[in-house]
């Protein structure tokens, strides 16, 4: 069967979280009678996250794309779209920085609003941040601002979203673009979007995989969506901020329609 809804999750030494990330997923959409498959895609860690997945497929609705090695985060998450089964299609870190109990919400708000892209958001009413220092706050914060005049989305820097396969698929993101977020919104030609607040935290062992180069990266990235916005065909989608409250509202109303 065609799963409602496929979640990506792109990894690179990511072993000590996987398994929990993974259960989590499957098991907050199965209680909202949505069937789920996750698709992690590794990027040869060394320390094993991607032989932990394979186990992990043996039993649950898990799929494992192996890479020969770090090939970045956009054409990670290009590959899962790729392979998905779904006509719905998301995209979670995988150090538990982003709620999983929030992805059954993301996925109903899209499918209720009729919306083609939906963004959890730190940056609107009921987002914020944990455990998070203030130099990265500083850094994410600056360059939201700078994603601004490309798309009315608070938090552009997200890399915690659903939205359409058939969107996702035809907006030639970028290989080596490391907020493939932003450009999915810029480059999809999405009707409408919409956010909804969660608290990022951050992360509790390892390391950031942010770095100088990526960052150097994210101008360049941001120029050339600069370009398109300002010399092409692109255009501004409409925008909403749904409630936290309303999208819980949003998500009993999914569940109960399922069960009937």
């Amino acid at each position: 069967m065609r799963p409602d809804l496929s979640v990506v999750v792109p990894t690179y030494n990511e072993c000590n979280r996987i398994e929990h990330l993974v259960e989590q997923i499957l098991e907050s959409c199965a209680a909202h009678a949505i069937t789920a498959e996750v698709i992690v895609v590794d990027d040869n860690s060394p320390d094993g996250t991607g032989e932990r997945a394979d186990r992990l497929a043996r039993g649950a609705a898990v799929r494992v794309i192996h890479r020969p090695s770090k090939l970045g985060l956009g054409s990670a998450v290009r590959d899962g779209f790729a392979a998905a089964s779904g006509e719905i299609v998301g995209v979670i870190d995988a150090d538990l920085s982003h709620p999983p109990r929030l992805v059954p919400v993301l996925y109903a708000v899209l499918k209720q609003r009729d919306v083609d892209v939906v963004v959890a958001s730190r940056y609107v009413d009921g987002g914020g941040t944990q455990a998070w220092p203030l130099g990265r706050i500083a850094l994410s914060r600056i360059g939201c601002l700078m994603a601004r005049p490309l798309t009315p989305v608070r938090d552009a820097m997200s890399g915690f979203f659903v939205t359409r396969r058939a969107f996702a698929l035809g907006a030639r993101t970028s290989a080596r673009g490391f907020k493939i977020g932003l450009e999915l919104l810029v480059k999809s030609r999405a009707r409408s979007v919409a956010e909804i607040g969660y608290v990022f935290v951050g992360r509790d062992a390892g390391g950031s995989k942010m770095t100088f180069r990526e960052a150097l990266r994210f101008l360049g990235q941001l120029a050339s969506l600069y370009r398109l916005t300002y010399f092409g065909p692109g255009r501004r989608p409409r925008h909403q901020v749904v409630a936290v409250d309303l999208a819980a509202t949003i998500l009993r109303e999914t569940r109960a329609g399922a069960g009937a």
